[in-house]
């Protein structure tokens, strides 16, 4: 079992946290195939216990963590980052903990004094171990959901009602009592337009293995007035099919076509959005973003290109391109099949950014002036992906241009001297206290930005190379003439 061997300065918090290890590594050690069946329920019970009651210590040290937050005390920008790298969960997980203290942890007033958390009776009961988190997700959203009418005092003693009842049942019966006690507090159902704003919102989750992502949209009234208007001329029967040869988008679908339409109503749905986007990128109406109109950048080698490309067959009614291959990066950072970026690559204002796998030099632009051309940020769509700092996840959309020599040091402004920095990590750069500089020739990623850490966090200052957009990197085995240099 592995355990940290950095040893906490409290000398009562390090005593507590060695007995519990220790009291866990016994644990692990014992045999139980000899303990009858109700005797191993029991263990589960009481380890059951423990579990539950454990994330209510970790949200107060979160809330603590936060309340105290110094730069200079990691080699992260803030606490996400921190969280998320120091004990190995993702940053989603690491922004639910962060969200889930504001609620369950105790706070601190303006004047110093320790005030009880949001949703005491909720607090309370976690940390005794009696709750789980299914409970808690149930009484949190059952307070976040709660109608302005609801008056606060109402509103707490409603949450300490619930939170009761927790202690006892099951989280699908306790969904059952919240769900009435709910229909109690609002029987006339009265939202006001502060209620709505609050719960809209649109979640784009995570893509899977087969690169299809899935949605969550509480849509306001107003919103829905607009996907209603869409929907009824391009969610019809025979309209924006992909699978035609000619879609019919602006034109009336005719008959033939909407009879040769298998598909249901929400793909035909999906299809009518993805049509209003596509057209309101082709646009260019949509303005510019970081020096570039808002448009579909894909990111791929030479070699990616001429391999993926199988068969174009030929026919006296339509032509069609077959590709296939590994997906290819977005500026958003998500994947894309080849095949569609290749498609989409035909379309005006998408931007297809072809580099030579040979050596991956980018084209020069020249010192002209300090703001990076579109061109260049285009360069670095294809050459960073996303921000460079260690372990940073923001993909490429979201990244300001950095001068690895400053700009004020007679730093050029040449794609080979720029790299993508998110906004808070640019301003560790530019603080002094982290230094860049590019990988030399012989290492195994030649020209990328490595990051040197301030002594303070690294007293040899090791450079550390972010691998997160580059996941193939991982598999990669590092050499001894690279391993010294490679410890992002």
């Amino acid at each position: 079992m592995s355990s940290s061997s950095v040893a906490v300065a409290d000398p009562g918090v390090e005593a507590a946290l060695c007995a519990l290890e220790g009291g866990l590594a016994q644990l692990c050690g014992v045999r139980t195939d000899g303990l009858s069946n109700p005797d191993r329920l029991v263990v589960m019970q009481r380890l059951e216990t423990v579990v539950r009651a454990l994330p209510g210590v970790g949200l107060e040290l979160v809330a603590q963590m936060r309340e105290q937050w110094s730069n200079s005390d990691f080699a992260t920008y803030s606490v996400i980052d921190t969280l998320a790298d120091g004990l190995r969960i993702s940053p989603a997980e690491a922004r639910a903990r962060w969200r889930a203290a504001d609620d369950l942890a105790p706070r601190t007033g303006l004047d110093g004094q320790v005030l009880d958390p949001v949703m005491p009776a909720t607090a309370a009961a976690q940390r005794e171990g009696v709750i789980g988190g299914a409970h808690v997700k149930v009484l949190r959203e059952f307070v976040e959901h709660l109608p302005s009418c609801v008056d606060s005092v109402t509103r707490d003693q409603a949450e300490a009602e619930l939170a009761g009842h927790a202690r006892v049942l099951r989280p699908d019966q306790l969904r059952q009592v919240a769900d009435r006690l709910d229909a109690i507090l609002n029987p006339d159902g009265v939202f006001t337009p502060s209620d709505r704003e609050r719960r809209r919102g649109f979640i784009l989750g995570r893509q899977g293995p087969d690169l299809m992502s899935k949605c969550t949209l509480v849509a306001d009234p107003e919103l829905r007035a607009y996907l209603e208007a869409v929907f009824a001329k391009y969610a019809k029967p025979g309209a924006c099919n992909p699978e035609d040869v000619v879609r019919h988008v602006d034109d009336e679908p005719d008959p033939d076509a909407a009879e040769r339409d298998t598909r249901s109503g929400p793909q035909r749905q999906h299809d009518a959005v993805k049509a209003v986007f596509r057209a309101m990128l082709a646009s260019g109406q949509l303005g510019h973003h970081r020096g570039l109109p808002v448009s579909v950048v894909v990111s791929m080698g030479l070699a990616e290109l001429e391999n993926a490309v199988e068969e174009v067959q030929h026919s006296p009614d339509h032509h069609e391109l077959r590709a296939s291959g590994p997906p290819v990066v977005t500026g958003g950072g998500s994947l894309l099949p080849i095949h569609d970026a290749i498609r989409m690559a035909a379309h005006a204002r998408h931007y297809l950014a072809l580099f030579n796998d040979t050596d991956g030099r980018p084209l020069y632009l020249g010192r002209a002036k300090r703001i990076a051309t579109a061109d260049q940020r285009i360069v670095l769509h294809a050459k960073d992906i996303g921000c460079s700092y260690p372990g940073c996840s923001k993909p490429g959309y979201l990244c300001q241009t950095h001068h690895r020599t400053d700009w004020s040091n007679d730093g050029n402004t040449n794609a080979d001297e720029l790299t993508f920095v998110c906004e808070p990590h640019h301003q560790l750069a530019t603080s002094g206290r982290w230094a860049t500089t590019a990988t030399p020739t012989h290492h195994r990623t030649p020209g990328r930005t490595q990051w040197i850490p301030p002594t303070h966090i690294d007293p040899h200052r090791k450079p550390r190379i972010n691998h997160y957009h580059h996941p193939s990197e991982y598999l990669t085995p590092t050499d001894s003439s690279t391993a010294s240099i490679d410890s992002g």
